[in-house]
């Protein structure tokens, strides 16, 4: 650690001025020009990145917006200009660090520089020019941290200046910057409250005239159909619609419409388009209804089954990590600040795990709804063309249980299907960790395993049985309604109700 704090402060740049390696001393964070404070400096710098990048990636769908006004072009010049000045300056430390010295040692100086020419410049152009176009809370977020920092940092730099009486580059450019940072406040507070402009205004004049409606027109699809990576990872996507229903009760208007490709239409449609390819390609023999909608989604069900596979190797990490923390604790360290290590690969095994896990679910579900869709549009579009003698063969219930039963079943085989395998590979891993660990007495666990497989299979085959029999009973019911229904319009129409009323009650 000394070694590295010696790389990027040198041999004799800490405050105190003495010729000794640099050590990490948290007494001279107040002093502007020390070697720690422009460490904390380009942390911070980094935090900024990293919440400029959150907010271009959640980025907003561009609206009709007014020109630039006055206080954001003032914005976007004097942090533009601060931004190239602290560019050049950095190149030119480096450049003139390498031309005397040949070694780019100690780096804090000319890294600083650069590292905040390279912030300040475009979060201070995409703020003021094209603020408007992120979400509101995380750009006020991120104006009010750096307004904070900036303000910190100048009045630590006008302490030093009337203490020691000396007025440095960097001491004016932390002033500059907190201008800087002044400015994109009141951009991100006042410059955006008046900008967007009514979508009325840029509906046509005759749209009313025609009898059309801008508010029937407009559809509301689902934020996920344009989500990001990033969006789609964390569901960020969902936050619109629980943001509306804290403020009321949905209603059906309220939830959005599906994506093209996940509604019934488009997915009965590129069923069908594969299941001609397929027939094409053997005309001799019937194409398989099971690989045709494989072939449909393979990539959905390819995707899915990577993040079941993430989850396994995750969850078998977990007690690896755990041994290894034993042996750390008993005073078995391999390396120095190895528990630290393994706190933060937990740590990111567990999140790993959690994410794979939500995305799993999600995908699965997602392919069996898609499934369902295409099964129900295709039993309806069969039934359409059943001739009467077919109708004979199959009746009203079969098919009320084809599309209520046997296409819910097919739709839940994307999410079984990987559960099965993930579960035998997880049951692997299992034994294999638990063999390294304890030995052969992994063997009584696995009779313990086999045992309680084999007394499931006769539950199960007896739970099969019974769910047969209640189908047929559907059916059977099913059937007796839609009898009674038919008959009942035959004695409205043939007005029988008082004979039959009479056959009854004698």
């Amino acid at each position: 650690m000394e070694g590295l704090w010696t790389v990027f402060c040198g041999e004799s740049d800490c405050p105190s001025g003495k010729a000794e390696p640099c050590t990490i001393d948290f007494m001279f964070v107040t002093q502007p020009s020390s070697c720690i404070s422009h460490a904390m400096i380009i942390c911070f710098d980094t935090l900024l990145v990293v919440v400029f990048l959150f907010n271009v990636i959640r980025k907003k769908p561009s609206k009709h917006f007014r020109g630039a006004t006055r206080l954001q072009m003032v914005s976007a010049i004097f942090n533009g200009i601060l931004g190239l000045v602290y560019l050049i300056l950095g190149i030119w430390m480096l450049v003139d660090k390498l031309r005397l010295s040949r070694s780019v040692s100690p780096l804090h100086w000319w890294l600083l520089v650069l590292f905040q020419g390279l912030t300040w410049l475009p979060m201070g152009l995409m703020i003021s020019l094209r603020g408007k176009h992120f979400p509101k809370a995380s750009l006020r977020v991120l104006s009010i941290l750096a307004f904070l920092f900036t303000a910190i940092a100048s009045c630590l730099s006008l302490v030093t200046a009337i203490f020691t009486k000396e007025v440095s580059i960097k001491i004016a450019l932390d002033i500059l910057s907190f201008l800087g940072a002044s400015l994109l406040l009141l951009c991100t507070y006042m410059g955006y409250k008046y900008e967007e402009i009514d979508e009325n205004l840029c509906t046509p004049f005759n749209s009313e005239a025609n009898g059309s409606s801008t508010t029937e027109s407009v559809v509301i699809i689902t934020p996920f159909a344009k989500a990001r990576f990033f969006n789609k990872m964390t569901f960020w996507w969902l936050n619109p619609l629980m943001k509306r229903g804290r403020e009321k009760t949905l209603e059906d208007e309220d939830i959005p419409k599906l994506r093209e490709e996940d509604q019934a239409q488009a997915c009965y449609l590129l069923f069908t388009e594969k299941f001609n390819e397929q027939k094409e390609l053997n005309p001799s023999s019937q194409p398989s209804v099971l690989w045709t909608i494989v072939s449909c989604h393979w990539k959905e069900i390819f995707m899915s089954g990577l993040f079941a596979l993430l989850i396994v190797v995750t969850l078998s990490t977990g007690p690896l990590i755990l041994n290894t923390f034993i042996e750390v604790a008993k005073g078995k360290e391999s390396f120095r600040n190895e528990g630290y290590a393994l706190a933060i690969l937990l740590f990111f095994s567990k999140s790993i795990e959690s994410l794979a896990q939500r995305q799993w679910y999600f995908r699965s579900r997602l392919i069996g709804l898609k499934v369902r869709s295409l099964l129900t549009a295709a039993i309806y579009k069969k039934q359409l063309r059943l001739s009467n003698a077919s109708k004979m063969m199959h009746s009203a219930g079969e098919i009320m249980n084809y599309v209520s039963t046997n296409a819910y079943r097919i739709g839940e085989f994307p999410f079984w299907f990987h559960q099965t395998w993930t579960t035998s590979l997880q049951l692997c891993l299992a034994l294999i960790i638990l063999f390294r660990a304890v030995g052969l007495a992994t063997i009584a666990s696995f009779v313990v395993i086999i045992l309680t497989v084999l007394c499931n299979a006769p539950l199960a085959k007896l739970q099969h049985k019974y769910q047969s029999k209640l189908m047929v009973a559907q059916d059977d019911r099913l059937k007796a309604t839609s009898e009674v229904l038919v008959n009942m319009k035959v004695l409205k129409l043939y007005a029988w109700e008082s004979h039959f009323k009479n056959v009854i009650e004698n």
